[in-house]
């Protein structure tokens, strides 16, 4: 699509728990069917060439949460591209409170309890004053860390018991999404469940409508239409292809296309970096339309009319036609909104501005769909007789209107969200939200670990080897596990997850390159490191999850 300094004080075991307790749940780190651009191909075939009554219908824009899944997706009802990024939505389960939805007095009566206690600190590490009551102290390797805005110490990581060693997580699987037909380019290609009942539903459709085109044929035109629908879709896949081509041109990631009931999607990962290409992006898609049509057409004048080729061949011809001007339209999230935005990216020099008009442009044009398609029907400006017009086919035509001005309303809302998150993204970085740390060795039992990290002001354990070479992460949820008065005899190493290479990010990464990295390797906490190999902290799943949900919440 085309989108930390750990802090704390000392806390009571006892208040730590509790708060853990409230706040516990499964996380499943960055997912990426977030935040990409969706690109849906396609509307719907006209019944038959002898009609000009087809009408086009368009593809469901993504929904943000790959949550708010972002990767950036080209959406096209009918072929409109719609870049977008993925969303970090997807880093739980469950949606949390944006960071610092807890009052100050919330936090103080936290603190206050914690100092109440008098005694030494027992429990994890905890969270304490805010960044003004407390000074920096010094983490793993001596690496001062800015305190973190949300109080709030563990992150939420599955159901660690601490009873045994964590499997390291497994590498993010490829994307699914139906059938899969194929790798052209090496990009999967998927036909959704939903292809299937659409390809039914053009075969009784188109066979109607052959009946009375070529009566002779009797059965066996139903045969002739699930052609024509195999057909017609491998040319809404042609269409998807030019996109996914141009982007893969422009180095710009695509993660599948996926053929559906109103057309197709090709999910592209990030954003055009100009004006120019995301131009050329959106425009090749209803271009190999034009052209097919064309093509269709010339190979119709070489067959005899009135014959099954004939026939079909019109067929496409009108089809491709209709695929191309529905998405020439100039709204998002049709291919022709993504051209406007370009245009007005290009004239302003900000793609906010260039979305805001066009998803404004896509809203009035789904509101011109809604009203105009049933009244062009009825006045028989699409070739419907006044004998044809009444009854079932009135509904049948204000149902498709509804369903066409619902998807491109809703894709143009859309492309919005993901215009401010692409706007927002920069804000999230490792460094601002990585919690301090301290390493401990693997024999190190927890209760002594975590007083350690307590009396450090840290809120994360790192296992490291005899020469300091960290090993393994200590799960703050097997540490809630833990009952305190096992804590003396219970390890650190058997509540430690391994750490793998994708779990080490580095401490300069921010806005989309750092949910890229996250979601290459899902998991509940991460290794951040220096350039020069030194610990910095640890960052947690949640702890960005917070930080997006406030950062999104703030007017652009």
């Amino acid at each position: 699509m085309d989108e930390s300094g750990g802090s704390g004080q000392p806390r009571s075991g006892t208040d730590e728990a509790t708060e853990r307790h409230g706040e516990q749940r499964a996380s499943s780190g960055p997912a990426a069917d977030a935040t990409r651009p969706e690109h849906p191909t396609g509307p719907t075939p006209p019944t038959a060439p002898d009609t000009s009554e087809a009408a086009p219908s368009s593809d469901r824009s993504h929904d943000p949460t790959d949550a708010a899944r972002g990767a950036a997706t080209h959406s096209d009802p009918s072929s409109g591209a719609e870049d977008g990024v993925e969303v970090p939505g997807a880093f739980s389960d469950q949606a949390e409170a944006p960071a610092g939805s807890a009052s100050s007095d919330e936090a103080d009566a936290l603190q206050g309890s914690s100092d109440e206690t008098g005694s030494k600190p027992t429990g994890e590490p905890g969270t304490g004053p805010s960044a003004q009551d407390a000074p920096h102290r010094p983490a793993a390797k001596g690496h001062p860390h800015p305190e973190p805005e949300h109080p709030r110490a563990l992150a939420h990581s599955g159901t660690g018991t601490g009873t045994g060693r964590a499997q390291p997580p497994r590498r993010g699987r490829e994307p699914g999404g139906g059938l899969l037909m194929g790798r052209p380019f090496g990009v999967p290609v998927y036909v959704a469940p939903s292809w299937f009942l659409v390809a039914a539903l053009i075969t009784w459709v188109f066979g109607g409508q052959l009946d009375r085109v070529l009566p002779e044929l009797g059965a066996l035109r139903y045969l002739v239409s699930l052609f024509f629908a195999v057909a017609f879709y491998a040319s809404v896949l042609v269409h998807e292809l030019a996109h996914t081509v141009a982007a893969l041109r422009f180095k710009l990631p695509v993660r599948r296309i996926q053929l559906q009931f109103f057309g197709g999607v090709s999910e592209i990962e990030k954003e055009a970096e100009t004006p120019g290409r995301e131009f050329v992006l959106s425009f090749v898609g209803p271009l190999l339309s034009l052209v097919l049509s064309g093509l269709f057409y010339l190979a119709m004048l070489a067959v005899e009319p009135g014959t099954v080729p004939g026939v079909l061949l019109a067929g496409l011809m009108i089809s491709n036609l209709i695929v191309a001007a529905f998405n020439l339209l100039p709204g998002l999230p049709l291919d022709g909104g993504r051209m406007l935005r370009a245009v007005v990216w290009k004239i302003t020099g900000r793609p906010m501005s260039g979305t805001i008009a066009a998803a404004w442009v896509g809203r009035a044009l789904a509101v011109s769909v809604l009203i105009g398609l049933p009244l062009l029907t009825q006045s028989g400006a699409l070739g419907a007789t006044q004998d044809n017009v009444g009854g079932m086919d009135t509904v049948t035509d204000a149902l498709l209107a509804a369903i066409l001005a619902a998807i491109i309303w809703t894709g143009a809302g859309n492309s919005l969200r993901m215009a401010r998150l692409r706007e927002h993204l920069p804000e999230l970085r490792a460094r601002s939200l990585t919690r301090r740390a301290v390493p401990v060795e693997t024999s190190t039992p927890l209760s002594e670990a975590l007083r350690r990290a307590n009396e450090a002001g840290a809120r994360a354990l790192v296992v490291v080897d005899a020469d300091g070479e960290p090993l393994s992460l200590v799960r703050e949820a097997a540490i809630v596990g833990v009952p305190e008065h096992r804590r003396p005899w219970v390890a650190v190493s058997g509540l430690a997850q391994d750490l793998t290479d994708g779990m080490r990010v580095s401490a300069e990464l921010a806005g989309e390159a750092l949910l890229d990295t996250l979601r290459a390797t899902p998991a509940t906490e991460y290794l951040v490191v220096e350039d020069s190999g030194e610990i910095y902290g640890v960052l947690s799943a949640a702890d960005v999850e917070r930080a997006f949900v406030k950062a999104m919440a703030r007017p652009s």
